[in-house]
């Protein structure tokens, strides 16, 4: 654990920002009204009749385990619609039988839509890869996955202004600064004071891990573990896709996770200055393997569901909360889904990120994921008589 005398100074580092050189900005904070509630029905959401629930069911009973451990009063999060954990005790006591019904007889859905230049409707998919490992640095296993570095601090800006609550800025102490942490660039060139969890053999599978979040490690020995997700070097996330398509090597119509992956095994010269540019760095930490048929833990706090749990934008939705998603585009996706994870990139009201799971057919499905579509949040029914037929957040 920090010292709390670093603790202290972290804190007030910020508060005295004028005084030194501050961090890069953190990301602007949501806009006014950027959030819209309509009430809908479950007759009205599309394709509701032949949608999928079940593995939502499960994920949700996840969900409720965490929820229903705190105070009645403990709010859900996001933007408030949610309102707190009171809200939810009855849906999470009822989570049984049949998945449709339970949905449909516990909930009320509503239309999620902004206003905001980032409201822009985007579904995208992620899913949990495999890497070989060695505990050793030999051979053909020369890059090292690392564990959290000791002199990383995060900072929440939301203890500071509460416009800013939930963003967080990384970085490290040098003197009485809170100064940026280094990039991908630095670190494979100078490395990092942090623990070596393994060496793997494939410096592009490790660097779609670290898209990822997490993921699976196979030893030599035939031995697997999970590598999950312990913390970031707090540099800003690029999609190397966007480089790709600067520099002509894709179309913005080709890009998928497959094409940039062929790319960059296609040109190794060029591989790793084009993966620089992502200057974001993961960090990770090793866990036992558990439950093959989940992923990893997400940020609730609970293994995410393949098809059942999707990540969103934390400062407007409520984790924990499930969600129909009609995704859109050549491998369209209808089914109720539970907020359990966050991710950089996902910002917006109607923005998600389907877990698709592990496998390659996870992965195919995941990397071609990129469509519009149509999103709606079920509130528990007598959370939804409060809201009637609609709101806009901030109210």
């Amino acid at each position: 654990m920090m010292p709390r005398s670093k603790q202290l100074l972290v804190l007030a580092l910020l508060a005295v920002a004028a005084c030194s050189t501050p961090p890069p900005p953190p990301p602007k904070p949501q806009t006014t009204a950027s959030l819209h509630l309509s009430r809908a029905g479950f007759a009205g959401l599309p394709e509701w009749n032949t949608a999928s629930a079940d593995a939502a069911l499960a994920a949700f009973r996840r969900s409720c385990a965490t929820l229903m451990a705190k105070p009645d009063t403990a709010p859900m999060g996001g933007a408030g619609y949610a309102g707190t954990v009171a809200d939810w005790r009855g849906a999470c006591a009822d989570a049984n039988g049949d998945a449709k019904a339970f949905f449909e007889k516990t909930f009320t859905p509503y239309a999620v839509s902004g206003s905001a230049p980032e409201s822009i409707s985007l579904f995208t998919g992620y899913y949990e890869p495999q890497i070989r490992g060695s505990l050793i640095k030999t051979g053909v296993f020369q890059t090292p996955v690392h564990g959290m570095p000791p002199d990383l601090v995060r900072a929440d800006l939301g203890l500071f202004n509460s416009k800013l609550k939930g963003e967080h800025i990384s970085g490290k102490v040098a003197g009485h600064a809170l100064v940026p942490y280094a990039d991908r660039a630095q670190i494979n060139a100078k490395g990092v004071d942090a623990p070596v969890l393994f060496y793997t053999d494939d410096a592009v599978t490790f660097f779609f891990l670290q898209i990822q979040g997490s993921g699976r490690v196979v030893f030599e020995d035939g031995s697997t573990a999970r590598i999950a997700y312990a913390g970031e070097n707090g540099q800003p996330y690029t999609a190397i896709g966007r480089t790709l398509i600067a520099e002509g090597a894709l179309t913005r119509e080709q890009v998928s996770l497959q094409t940039i992956r062929a790319w960059l095994l296609a040109n190794p010269a060029r591989a790793g200055a084009v993966m620089e540019t992502n200057r974001s760095y993961i960090f990770f930490e090793q866990k036992p393997l558990g439950d093959t048929a989940l992923g990893s833990t997400g940020s609730q706090g609970v293994n995410i569901t393949p098809l059942g749990s999707i990540a969103v934008d934390q400062r407007i939705h409520a984790l924990g909360a499930p969600f129909y998603v009609a995704a859109d585009g050549p491998d369209p996706v209808r089914a109720v889904m539970v907020a359990q994870d966050t991710g950089g990139a996902i910002r917006g009201p109607v923005r998600a990120d389907i877990f698709f799971g592990f496998g390659a057919e996870a992965e195919r499905r995941a990397g071609a994921m990129k469509a519009p579509g149509r999103l709606y949040v079920l509130l528990p029914n007598a959370l939804a008589l409060k809201l009637g037929e609609g709101r806009d957040y901030p109210p």
